[in-house]
């Protein structure tokens, strides 16, 4: 069996031929001679996404699109059709419910050979060999150019790593320190020094150029054990015991690095909160945590966030943390939606279309401020639903937590006819 072989474009060709033909990701692994799992990571990792409907059909990813007769979900009173021709009822429907295909979620992963493909409107994800290779191509050449890290994110890692290292600390003791704080793992950081990406060299590493390099094994900033007791089924089994509302916590980018925001979405009332963030590390979610504690007071916290269910990302792999404050105490319970499964939080993900109205997806943050982010959120929590009873979240929020907490957390009431919804609210 080929090892440590880059796949050649003629392997990919013969990749996506048995894929049309159906054949299952051992048997292609078998006439590669490559093992399954090469071939699956292959797949995942260029896959083409195309939201496109099919047979007069739009794009919606809802599973009850089929036979669906609502209209006027949205509220615009002048549509005569159904919803479910418009990808929009997404945004708006109480009963939204993302479908999610079993052939992406397990191998083979992609559509290709599906014959239900021609009558699918939801979300197709398709392998082509072509693509594949040129984003290998183009991978491979980044590669060799150098570190893919942009400035700014180099220079906040060093103003963390740099002058410990000089007063003599280790990398290793430094690593531990700032854990929550650093991006990118312990031996990463060895291969930025050793790449000259910061005011260091070797010789400020003395137990570094006393011994020859040797194979170490690579340090994981991920607990592996942070699930243990908060899976999605523990969720499940937590909220079936405790009549409690629940609070869903996700991260919404701009570039590739830099600063990100942290949402908090009650689900209950569709109100969220966006915190603006440094950059997308443990140690900024709990300390956006222990702001919220300190600003609403212990008991309104509780009241707030009893429940918080968010993926299974980095920042958020510090759970005890975010559970308790610095004296250990308990403030809130934190759960893990299962991999791949971003419809077990689907009212956070639909919530954030807004965001991305104003916010376009690939635009950096580094411009905004945590004013101008609140500013955001008070015109989208002053939005009307019509799942609220075309009241808008920042209502019903008011009317469940009380009048002022939402001018705690920064937010305040838009009036209807001053609601912009677009890029051009923080246009500077």
């Amino acid at each position: 069996m080929a090892k440590y072989k880059h796949l050649t474009l003629s392997e990919r060709i013969e990749i996506y031929t048995l894929l049309k033909e159906g054949k299952s990701l051992r048997k292609i692994g078998k006439a590669l001679n490559r093992d399954p799992t090469t071939i699956a990571k292959e797949i995942k990792k260029h896959l083409e996404v195309k939201e496109t409907g099919c047979g007069g059909r739009p794009f919606n990813q809802c599973k009850h699109s089929d036979g669906c007769i609502k209209t006027q979900v949205c509220g615009a009173k002048w549509c005569r059709d159904f919803c479910y021709k418009c990808s929009r009822c997404n945004l708006f429907c109480k009963e939204y419910e993302e479908q999610v295909c079993e052939r992406l979620v397990n191998a083979p992963y992609c559509c290709n050979g599906c014959p239900k493909t021609r009558g699918c409107h939801f979300r197709k994800k398709f392998y082509r060999a072509n693509i594949a290779q040129n984003e290998y191509r183009s991978t491979l050449s980044e590669s060799r150019k150098g570190f893919y890290i942009r400035k700014a994110e180099a220079n906040r890692i060093g103003s963390i790593i740099v002058d410990p290292i000089l007063h003599g600390q280790s990398v290793h003791h430094v690593y531990l320190a700032h854990k929550d704080e650093l991006t990118v793992s312990e031996r990463t950081i060895y291969t930025y020094i050793n790449g000259g990406v910061f005011k260091l060299k070797n010789i400020d590493l003395p137990r570094k150029v006393r011994y020859r390099p040797r194979k170490k094994k690579e340090e994981f900033k991920i607990d592996r054990h942070c699930r243990e007791g908060r899976t999605y089924e523990d969720y499940l089994a937590y909220m079936k015991e405790n009549a409690v509302s629940v609070v869903q916590m996700d991260t919404v980018k701009g570039g590739t690095s830099g600063k990100v925001l942290l949402t908090l979405h009650f689900v209950s009332c569709g109100f969220m909160l966006a915190i603006l963030r440094e950059a997308n590390t443990s140690k900024s979610v709990i300390e956006a945590m222990n702001r919220l504690d300190f600003v609403l007071g212990r008991e309104k916290f509780k009241e707030l966030f009893p429940v918080l269910l968010t993926d299974n990302g980095s920042e958020f792999s510090n759970p005890i943390r975010i559970e308790t404050d610095l004296n250990g105490e308990m403030r809130t319970r934190l759960f893990y939606c299962d991999r791949n499964r971003p419809d077990q939080k689907g009212s956070i993900e639909v919530t954030h279309e807004f965001i991305r109205r104003i916010i376009p997806k690939g635009e950096s943050l580094e411009a905004y401020t945590q004013e101008e982010i609140d500013l955001m959120m008070s015109h989208i929590n002053s939005y009307g639903r019509k799942r609220l009873n075309d009241r808008s979240p920042y209502e019903v929020f008011s009317l469940m937590y009380g009048e002022g907490t939402a001018e705690l957390l920064g937010i305040r009431k838009i009036p209807y006819d001053e609601i912009i919804l677009t890029p051009k609210l923080l246009k500077k």
